[in-house]
């Protein structure tokens, strides 16, 4: 009788092995040969000296959804591919309305396509650091929630948030290990108002670490905490585009409905068009900074990043709110979406820059645009001085940074409270912490510029932005065209918004994106162009290998 006792016990012992074997899906590969490949690319930032995080264990963070993703088959999510992989928001919502779709099938569905992705070390993206522990309890009382939820709305969307944004579910990292344990008692303003208007929070994405403003000359996409974020339309052989690397590749492979990104200059814009998703940086003051990791109170903002722009445009409506709490922010009244877009461009004039005529995509789209019935002036703006760029940079987050990590951090777990504490933090273990440097942040520590100093070299950048975009006002332009970020210099130190939109492909394969840039606060005209562009074109195609 003992005997057979001792043997169910070892059975039961020996089963509950297997099973959390069985558990661990993600497992670390050995990267020696890819990293020596990588030595030979011609892009010097691109040659990376890792690709795996030190620090982050895809295993935790799926921890909590073992038990409803054991009940989610192959054979579930290949039946619900065509419900979901690129329909926009209007479409996913008129399938839970049908009974087709629910919000917790969804957010499964999402779960389940990061997890196959993710764990497999060729098509891995190292696009995710954290993910929603309730996320689908959080879909299930959705659903029981759903009655009269219009087609525009971001109730029950799963999405994805840049990890320098605070969520009370998951710790505020910013890439960073020194942030590793912030977890914040209170939501950034925008996911509090996220939240109000029913999105779900599926997750957190990988960035540039400290938004890229950290290592120069370093890997873009590269952050302590998450690895190497890499693009899928070409692991390792094109960027991701930074500092919102996670954001643009994520919502390119299909991993939520859409993403936050973040931008000072370009971090938005840069992401979305490496990875053929459309980004809209807004003017500073259309959404609230409370609670997102700073570099530059000056120039910092969120934005939607998604894959077509009626998505955006849903997604901008639901982040709008007046926060008391940020000193730019503004009482904003508009709807994003209206009643939607024309299909036209009717009385639409566009800037076209001379010197970028030179490149075939851009001349050709623009000959496009024409034939399309858009009025079009060529235009060459003046030369401009970007003098004192870094020194802003620099003095907003020598103060904003320090701000953050008193007023929004985990002060009871975040012993770091300056850039000099990161500095030396990191130096105790800089193979691991800063393989890549960290010569960004000694170099704000050099910087001794004033408060007044800074001020002048606000007002003369913004005056700058605003001479090099002039035509916009002097010719009433609707837009000035640029290719990708190449412009979102400009249009940062002037306060102008931008909205980026796919374009094209290079032979190679790699995106190629239209950017529109308008005057503060014509978002809403920005969206119906970049629609017409969008309806005209139609280019924007599913990496092949994440179909």
């Amino acid at each position: 009788m003992k005997k057979i006792i001792f043997l169910v016990f070892f059975a039961f012992i020996l089963m509950n092995c297997q099973q959390k074997e069985t558990t661990v899906i993600f497992k670390k590969y050995d990267e020696t040969f890819a990293l020596k490949e990588q030595q030979s690319h011609p892009k010097k930032r691109m040659q990376f000296k890792l690709i795996q995080s030190k620090f982050l264990d895809m295993n935790q963070v799926f921890e909590p959804f073992q038990k409803e993703l054991s009940y989610f088959s192959e054979e579930d999510y290949q039946s619900l591919k065509p419900l979901i992989l690129e329909q926009n928001i209007p479409s996913l919502q008129k399938s839970v309305k049908a009974g087709t779709l629910t919000y917790e099938k969804l957010t499964l569905f999402y779960l389940y396509r990061i997890r196959k992705f993710e764990s497999d070390s060729t098509l891995s993206l190292n696009s995710i650091i954290a993910l929603n522990p309730n996320v689908l309890r959080e879909a299930r009382e959705k659903d029981q929630q759903k009655k009269n939820v219009s087609e525009v709305s971001m109730f029950g969307m799963p999405i994805l948030l840049k990890d320098n944004i605070n969520t009370k579910e998951m710790p505020t990292t910013a890439g960073a290990v020194a942030l590793q344990n912030n977890f914040t008692k209170s939501d950034a303003f925008i996911v509090e108002k996220l939240k109000e208007n029913g999105a779900l929070i599926l997750g957190k994405v990988n960035l540039s670490e400290w938004a890229y403003f950290f290592c120069s000359g370093c890997p873009v996409g590269y952050s302590a905490i998450g690895g190497q974020t890499l693009n899928p339309y070409g692991r390792a052989v094109f960027e991701t585009g930074g500092s919102s690397s996670g954001s643009g590749a994520a919502v390119a492979a299909n991993f939520a409905v859409a993403a936050v990104g973040t931008e000072t200059s370009g971090s938005i814009t840069s992401p979305s068009s490496q990875n053929s998703v459309v980004g809209l940086k807004p003017t500073i003051g259309v959404f609230s900074r409370s609670g997102i990791v700073p570099i530059s109170s000056t120039l910092d903002t969120p934005g939607p990043m998604t894959k077509n722009v009626l998505d955006n445009a849903i997604f901008m409506n639901a982040m709008l709110g007046f926060d008391k709490d940020d000193k730019a922010s503004k009482e904003i009244k508009a709807d994003y979406l209206q009643n939607g877009f024309r299909n036209n461009f009717e009385g639409k004039k566009l800037g076209v820059l001379k010197s970028l005529l030179s490149d075939s995509i851009y001349a050709s789209t623009v000959n496009q645009l024409k034939k399309s019935g858009a009025e079009i002036l060529e235009i060459t703006p003046p030369e401009i001085s970007f003098n004192g760029f870094l020194t802003l940079l620099n003095i907003d987050m020598k103060y904003d940074l320090p701000a953050y990590l008193k007023n929004h951090a985990d002060t009871s777990m975040i012993s770091i409270k300056n850039i000099q504490d990161i500095i030396k933090f990191n130096q105790k273990d800089s193979l691991f912490r800063a393989p890549y440097g960290q010569q960004l942040f000694e170099g704000i520590l050099k910087d001794s510029t004033s408060l007044d100093g800074l001020e002048l070299v606000k007002s003369n950048l913004n005056n700058e932005g605003i001479k090099f975009l002039q035509a916009l006002k002097d010719e009433n332009l609707d837009a000035i065209l640029s290719i990708n970020n190449y412009h979102s210099g400009m249009a940062a130190v002037a306060i102008y918004p931008t909205l980026t939109v796919p374009m094209d492909y290079k032979k190679s394969g790699e995106p190629v994106s239209l950017t529109f840039i308008g005057l503060p606060f014509s978002e809403r005209n920005l969206l119906e162009i970049g629609y017409a562009f969008e309806q005209l074109t139609k280019v924007r195609k599913m990496p092949k290998n994440y179909q």
